[in-house]
């Protein structure tokens, strides 16, 4: 009987500390993309070290996943994305890049990588910036389709408070860019 006890505590034990992923406790290399148990996104943030060389450390940032937790991006999606794990923070300033963005829209990121473009989606929102739109517009110039949405009101939509719980998903919108 007390055998089956300690059993019993042990895989209590287990349970509690087993599978939940706490940003802190990622190494570098998996943190930038990933999404901790409590469905909040890990960010890699550098810090001075003891004997001044430069250092990375994974935190806890106060952005939420839509709808994702328990996360590391695959490398097959940051590689489709061309996205860097081992960039420090996340900026919209990506989105300007014409080659970021052709990749970003590609079929094999945005229709396979739904944590990394609900990311960018959400920080196209934050800039006014409807992503399926600025997708669609790509082809000519990312820096100039930006700045002609946010310009045109053809980001009207998107800019305002809107939560990202509100908003569209990313997948249900097609963004394929147009056929050259």
């Amino acid at each position: 009987m007390a055998k089956m006890l300690a059993f019993l505590v042990f895989l209590l034990f287990l349970q509690g500390t087993h599978g939940e992923l706490v940003c802190e406790e990622l190494l570098a290399g998996d943190c930038s993309f990933s999404v901790a148990s409590s469905g909040y996104r890990c960010l890699l943030e550098t810090f001075e070290s003891a004997d001044g060389d430069v250092a990375y450390q994974c935190k806890t940032s106060r952005v939420l996943a839509n709808r994702m937790d328990e996360y590391i991006e695959s490398d097959e999606c940051v590689s489709a994305c061309g996205v860097d794990k081992s960039s420090a923070g996340i900026s919209s300033d990506a989105l300007l890049e014409t080659r970021f963005t052709t990749q970003l829209c590609s079929p094999q990121c945005y229709q396979n990588c739904p944590n990394i473009v609900d990311l960018y989606y959400n920080l196209a929102l934050a800039e006014g910036v409807f992503l399926p739109d600025l997708c669609k517009a790509q082809p000519l110039n990312a820096r100039r389709s930006m700045f002609q949405l946010l310009s045109s009101g053809a980001a009207a939509a998107a800019s305002g408070p809107i939560s990202s719980a509100s908003a569209p998903s990313p997948s249900s919108v097609d963004c394929a860019p147009p056929p050259m």
